[in-house]
């Protein structure tokens, strides 16, 4: 069976992570949901997405194809769901289609073409931006289980301060010295090569991934993931960071997400919580307008490659899209579009050549490189997002 993780119908709603990225290649718990599926599968997977995003996340097809939801995160009865279906059906729940097995993957999804088989199992799917933080907690956990199943942590140095060491796991090539580790209220797992410099005072739970920094005198408050090669420093409460994004300095980030290639400047503070204790409204993409949470606490939701500078406030739900500069006094608007050079005295759009010169300079930072593939999706979303921009 060849696997094929589709976009499903939310993701628009999940921008503006899913502008750079498939819905699948959200990061919650430890690994990305395309990730967790090929643990489960124990084989690789594929992508059905956008076009302009296929060059970096590629289809690939074969005679006999399962095309899963990539919003769906799995468990054990939906994996064995899953992998009872046979050619022509389509496993289903109230939201739509789960997974179905086709011959011709390529084509969008029809329910009248396939014999529906009823999914009545708990399961988790990601539909909203805000799903992501929310859930960490649980997914982190799960994740963890998955993670270290049948497998020996490497020793906690006796340096450390430790409750229930057995809910916490260290791989190979971590540092983890002079720290206050409380694994009691949820896991602590430290990834390879990973950092947690002294100081650090740690309430599960924390998934601190491969390569990531947990930097001096830090305090997490649980249900937080740094992704692989990300720095994170201060305050921080609840929140998931995708990969290589750096929040490395004093301020306070609460009920919040970043994507990748962000960076947070010195003494920035989000509000995660309005000062009337109202529920948030968040920016929506789909219905280009602010909705309805139903959460007290939400903070920042920012896209992949946008930058803030020093001692920015940011307000109780704030949605800040792909490659925007955010800096100076004051509190910026709660959505600022993708491309966004300013702050709250006013913006103008922040232009792909020097986007990319930035995004360049940092990746390399990462001995990574800014390539041509890269590039061009940035441009489609430049493109893409314009209709926001009307400085």
């Amino acid at each position: 069976m060849n696997y094929i993780l589709s976009d499903g119908n939310h993701r628009e709603d999940l921008f503006p992570f899913t502008l750079t990225r498939p819905v699948a290649g959200i990061r919650i718990g430890i690994l990305t949901i395309a990730e967790k599926w090929e643990k489960w599968l124990k084989a690789p997977v594929s992508f059905r997405t956008e076009d302009y995003l296929s060059e970096k996340f590629p289809l690939r097809t074969n005679d006999q194809n399962m095309v899963i939801n990539g919003s769906y995160l799995p468990n054990s009865a939906l994996v064995q769901a899953v992998q009872k279906l046979k050619m022509g059906e389509v496993l289903m729940d109230n939201d739509g289609y789960i997974a179905y097995v086709t011959d011709r993957p390529e084509m969008q999804f029809e329910a009248s073409s396939y014999i529906a088989v009823p999914f009545t199992g708990s399961v988790l799917a990601i539909r909203k931006t805000w799903d992501i933080f929310s859930n960490n907690a649980a997914v982190l956990q799960s994740d963890f289980d998955l993670v270290t199943k049948g497998r020996k942590s490497e020793p906690i140095p006796d340096t450390n301060q430790v409750k229930n060491p057995e809910n916490i796991f260290i791989e190979e090539g971590a540092v983890v010295d002079f720290c206050i580790l409380n694994a009691s209220t949820g896991p602590i797992y430290i990834g390879k090569n990973a950092l947690m410099m002294e100081g650090c005072t740690v309430r599960g739970g924390l998934a601190l991934c491969d390569n990531a920094i947990l930097k001096m005198g830090a305090k997490i408050y649980g249900a937080v993931t740094a992704g692989p090669g990300s720095k994170l420093g201060g305050e921080v409460n609840n929140a998931v960071l995708f990969a290589n994004s750096n929040k490395g300095h004093d301020g306070f980030l609460g009920n919040s997400v970043l994507g990748e290639w962000c960076n947070i400047g010195a003494d920035t503070n989000t509000s995660n919580l309005k000062n009337n204790y109202a529920p948030v409204r968040l920016w929506n993409y789909k219905i280009e307008g602010f909705e309805k949470t139903g959460l007290q606490f939400c903070g920042l939701m920012m896209g992949d490659h946008s930058k803030c500078g020093i001692n920015v406030m940011f307000n109780t739900g704030t949605v800040v899209g792909v490659s925007a500069n955010i800096f100076g006094s004051g509190f910026p608007r709660n959505f600022i579009p993708s491309f966004s050079w300013g702050g709250a005295s006013g913006y103008t759009t922040f232009r792909t050549n020097k986007a990319f010169e930035v995004a360049e300079a940092m990746m390399k930072r990462r001995n990574m490189d800014f390539n041509g593939t890269e590039a061009k999706i940035l441009e489609h979303v430049f493109e893409l997002t314009q209709k926001w921009r009307n400085f």
